[in-house]
């Protein structure tokens, strides 16, 4: 076998540009590669790309990318580059960083979590891998991440940079203030040359240049994304007491079959509404703070598996929640904050499609709200509480376009005077009482209508129902939440586009190769006999 020797010494020429190309990790190959090979996607969306090659240059990035953007990835992608190296998150809730971490593994990303939770020896065993490199990701949250113990043993670990997710908890001007996040300002000065890289969903300008401030971020690279979700319909309802349940059944009826939230306002009443939707025939589990942590985890798993369309919570719910297809998401309460609003509302709709964001209130929620401030002894919270207070109040009454009004203020100009998509700039919706008869009609008329708008997408309904329960199979045998499998999205390409080899089913966006392995062989077999 003979070999031209000009073509060798381009290949070796070509080789050390790749090397090259390697040491500063951030070619476009190298960073598209890892994209398709672990996220199983061909393209970033917006601005992924850019903030991406930030992180992996240096350099301290700001971003605001509202919910299901695909904030994680941003940092989750150049950790995954950095090879020998470990990049510290620092996240709000233990379970967040279990799913995160559950997520990772099955995409074959090396990733650990350090809470209270564990065993001294998981802890001790976590910590010896650490500082040898093994983890790609290791989440941490800001209360551990505040002890100086801890600070000194992060000296011991390679750390490529820092993330701080949720970081508009380290504002006092933000709508979620966590004092332990203060304790982030140390990491400029205990680990000056590490980049730092903020992320959140919902900030105000203020709020943004205070997170800046706070982590003393240098020059850094601001990634603002719009918060126009032009999918979303906005409905802001005045209620009382005898309309807003059956306005409530109504909406969950319209939305039969498909993923729904509702928040409530206190622990009672989520008990009180999941009694009430189920004595009218409307499946519904519940979710707050009291609860146990298996039941808890369980009621959360059942709804992203799709046992159970309907969860009702407090605000203790939705925090980092994977889930695309939530058709709808009502409030039965004002919140505290538009940027609260915003954040919850904003898990409906995730995959791109229409859906509907109902805010259903009553003029005691007023009141409510102005008891609660008035019980807050902090004379500047109190002051910063009142103004959120008249945001929101001013939000819920007023006749002005509910997008225009969220994107002003964010600090966001919009030129339009209708969206065409919520209850200022559509028609008034036409309540109306229903007779039992027709109560009993609608789930299954809703159904159809659901089963009909997949059919038109080309989806195969009886295929979709048979992979999510393939995939709920699979989950609890794993023993990881069903959205780690696989995201809904996916097994809806799974259903229009039919592979029937592994390099067919490898294209499809949401299998990385990791998953091709787990679990290629098992999709090949029920597709084909299906």
């Amino acid at each position: 076998m003979s070999c031209d020797l000009g073509e060798l010494v381009r290949e070796v020429g070509a080789a050390r540009v790749l090397a090259d190309n390697s040491a500063c990790m951030n070619s476009s190959d190298q960073i598209r590669n890892a994209l398709k090979r672990y996220w199983g996607y061909d393209a970033f969306r917006s601005k992924q790309e850019e903030i991406v090659r930030n992180i992996l240059d240096g350099r301290d990035v700001c971003v605001v990318m509202p919910t299901g953007g695909g904030k994680s990835l941003c940092y989750q992608l150049p950790a995954v580059l950095q090879q020998g190296k470990t990049t510290i998150v620092v996240s709000p809730l233990i379970a967040l960083m279990q799913d995160q971490v559950a997520q990772l593994d099955q995409m074959g990303i090396s990733a650990a979590v350090l809470n209270s939770g564990q065993s001294w020896n998981e802890q001790r065993d976590t910590e010896r891998r650490a500082e040898a490199g093994e983890f790609r990701l290791l989440y941490l949250s800001p209360e551990r991440l505040a002890k100086q113990e801890m600070l000194e043993w992060l000296a011991k670990v390679p750390i490529s940079f820092f993330a701080i997710d949720e970081a508009h908890c380290i504002s006092e001007w933000g709508h979620e203030f966590r004092p332990d996040y203060r304790q982030m300002k140390v990491l400029r000065n205990e680990f000056p040359q590490k980049p730092i890289a903020a992320f959140t969903a919902s900030a105000t300008r203020h709020v943004r240049h205070d997170i800046i401030a706070q982590l003393k971020l240098k020059d850094p690279g601001k990634f603002i994304a719009s918060f126009h979700r032009k999918n979303l319909n906005y409905q802001v309802v005045a209620c009382d007491a005898k309309t807003q349940n059956a306005k409530l059944i109504a909406i969950l009826r319209k939305h039969s079959g498909s993923a729904a939230i509702v928040y409530s306002p206190t622990i009672k009443r989520v008990a009180e509404t999941v009694a009430m939707l189920r004595e009218n025939e409307i499946a519904a589990i519940g979710y707050h703070a009291d609860m146990d942590n298996a039941e808890r985890k369980k009621n959360q798993e059942r709804w992203m598996a799709d046992e159970v369309s309907v969860l009702v919570g407090t605000v203790a719910f939705g925090l980092g929640i994977n889930k695309s297809a939530v058709r709808t998401v009502v409030h039965l309460s004002l919140p505290k904050s538009i940027e609260q609003y915003y954040q919850e509302a904003g898990r409906a709709g995730r995959d791109g499609k229409p859906s509907d964001c109902f805010l259903l209130w009553q003029k005691k929620d007023v009141g409510l709200l102005a008891y609660f401030i008035e019980q807050i002894s902090d004379a500047a919270e109190k002051r910063r509480s009142w103004d959120r207070y008249h945001q929101v109040r001013a939000f819920a009454e007023s006749k002005e376009c509910r997008h225009k009004i969220i994107c002003n203020h964010f600090g966001e100009k919009v030129a339009w005077e209708n969206c065409g998509a919520c209850d200022a700039c559509l028609p008034p919706i036409q309540w109306k009482v229903e007779t039992t008869e027709r109560v009993r009609r609608l789930p299954s008329t809703a159904k159809s209508a659901e089963r009909v708008a997949l059919v038109s997408q080309g989806i195969d309904t009886k295929l979709l129902t048979a992979l999510k329960q393939w995939r709920l199979d699979r989950s609890r045998a794993d023993r990881v939440p069903a959205f780690v499998i696989l995201h809904d999205s996916t097994l809806e390409h799974l259903c229009v586009r039919k592979p029937a080899t592994l390099p067919q089913l490898r294209a499809v966006p949401g299998i990385g190769e990791t998953k091709l392995e787990r679990y290629g062989k098992e999709i090949l077999d029920l597709l084909r006999g299906r």
